[in-house]
């Protein structure tokens, strides 16, 4: 089963200081057909105005990842941990017995950013926050695993059974992501436009998958720049 969902099909919300799109419920955006897909529960494509942001607020029983497109994102949270990531590098967060924190754009430019929640395998585990810098060049045409819960070596941590991954391929690379039936993939192309198993989807659409072992990712527009998450 493959499901594109055009980014004109999504929910937001423009605040003035944020610009946000939802590919799932969230906030004031609601549809019964869109809740979560598996595991993956939030999946926020927004865009930060220079020297503003989110000020602290709690959360709880969530891995939270963040993607950062362009610009930076400036985190600091009640665990004492502040951290800086920038353009291509990938921060999470596991807020598990409850944590609060705070992402502003400190930047002279707009900064734009995948926010991915995924529910976690158990509640009421220790919080933890942790950043890592992620090449665009080390995965030019090969996946890396950004984020994972099954151990992959130079991955952040997450308490969860998924993987976050990604990839740039130039126009007519094609890769694929192996998977297995009982599993759901959700892919957004960042930049570019891909076809997922012949399905053309354009920067920013996401893709939902399930039911599949292989999944094949075409660049039909590079250099395409695709996020990738994969839970049960």
């Amino acid at each position: 089963m493959i499901e594109v969902r055009p980014f004109s099909t999504l929910g937001g919300a423009n605040h003035g200081w944020l610009d946000a799109h939802h590919h799932f419920s969230f906030a004031e955006y609601y549809d019964p057909k869109r809740m979560s897909w598996g595991k993956l529960r939030v999946w926020n494509d927004d865009m930060i105005a220079p020297k503003s942001g989110f000020p602290p607020h709690p959360h709880r029983d969530m891995e939270i990842i963040t993607y950062v497109r362009t610009g930076a994102i400036t985190h600091q949270d009640s665990m004492g941990n502040k951290g800086r990531t920038a353009a291509g590098d990938v921060q999470v967060m596991s807020a598990g017995t409850g944590v609060r924190h705070a992402e502003y754009n400190l930047e002279d430019e707009i900064t734009t950013i995948f926010q991915i929640w995924i529910e976690p395998d158990r509640h009421g585990q220790k919080p933890s926050w942790g950043a890592r810098q992620f090449p665009k060049s080390n995965r030019t045409g090969a996946w890396s695993i950004l984020a994972s819960g099954k151990g992959d070596e130079g991955a952040l941590g997450i308490q969860a059974d998924a993987r976050v991954a990604g990839v740039t391929l130039e126009a007519g690379q094609e890769i694929a992501w192996e998977t297995t039936p009982e599993r759901h993939v959700y892919a957004v192309a960042a930049t570019g436009a891909i076809e997922v198993e012949g399905n053309h989807a354009a920067a920013r659409d996401g893709v939902a998958v399930t039911g599949s072992t292989r999944i094949v990712f075409r660049a039909v527009e590079g250099p395409a720049e695709i996020v990738l998450t994969d839970t049960l």
